[in-house]
């Protein structure tokens, strides 16, 4: 889910740019293309993963003007890239439908917020705890962190954006068509996590140094 034009208050829209601002602010302050410039095949699976997302999200419904659904793969992107260089796909991402006109400059922040920082926030918090709370398997990993992640994380989305919507319209009427909008997110979820999972599943399977948040001597070499 995304905004394609600028129908919250002012206020709220500045609320998030600057929100969104300090979440990048501090993925940049890690530092990630310092990971980049020492890994080549890195800096090839960033930019391609980068450049399919772009592509992707021009496959969006719409039914009104100012709202779209999209999938985001923002969950499977933290998984593989962890959480700076999925923020900075998505804020590329969100910049490229700035540019070829299909959102508003007003609403960056909006999308970056719910696109970006909010799935990848759900993202990292459920790794997080499969990480370090739950035993070393592979499923465990893969259903948790892949399939429920990404449900999770676009469920996070979906609600985030009708809270937007509910806390600051500018149309009264946006409200209700929100909330209609909002019965779609069990059919995204599904979808989101499934593409997550299946995708996560193959990497692991043939190539799981590419995984980040994957350890792949613990999952494997010593079981």
């Amino acid at each position: 889910m995304s905004f394609s034009e600028p129908m919250l208050a002012p206020w709220l829209l500045i609320a998030c740019g600057v929100l969104s601002l300090g979440v990048v602010g501090l993925a940049l302050a890690q530092r990630p293309w310092e990971t980049l410039i020492a890994d080549r095949a890195l800096q090839h699976r960033w930019l391609a993963a980068t450049v399919a997302v772009v592509l992707l999200w021009q496959l969006r419904a719409q039914a009104v003007d100012w709202l779209t659904l999209h999938l985001m793969f923002t969950a499977l992107l933290t998984l593989i890239f962890k959480a700076p260089l999925a923020l900075i796909t998505n804020l590329l991402a969100n910049l490229a439908l700035v540019l070829l006109g299909k959102a508003a400059w007003p609403l960056l922040g909006v999308n970056v917020l719910i696109t970006g920082v909010i799935p990848v926030g759900i993202t990292v918090l459920v790794w997080r705890l499969v990480d370090r709370r739950l035993p070393d398997n592979l499923m465990v990993f893969l259903f948790l962190c892949g399939f429920f992640g990404a449900a999770l994380a676009t469920l996070g989305t979906g609600l985030t954006g009708l809270g937007l919507v509910m806390l600051g319209a500018t149309d009264p009427e946006a409200i209700y068509l929100a909330q209609e909008y909002a019965l779609f997110l069990p059919l995204l979820m599904p979808s989101e996590a499934f593409l997550t999972g299946m995708l996560l599943s193959i990497l692991m399977v043939y190539h799981p140094g590419w995984v980040a948040t994957f350890n792949d001597h613990r999952y494997i070499d010593t079981k």
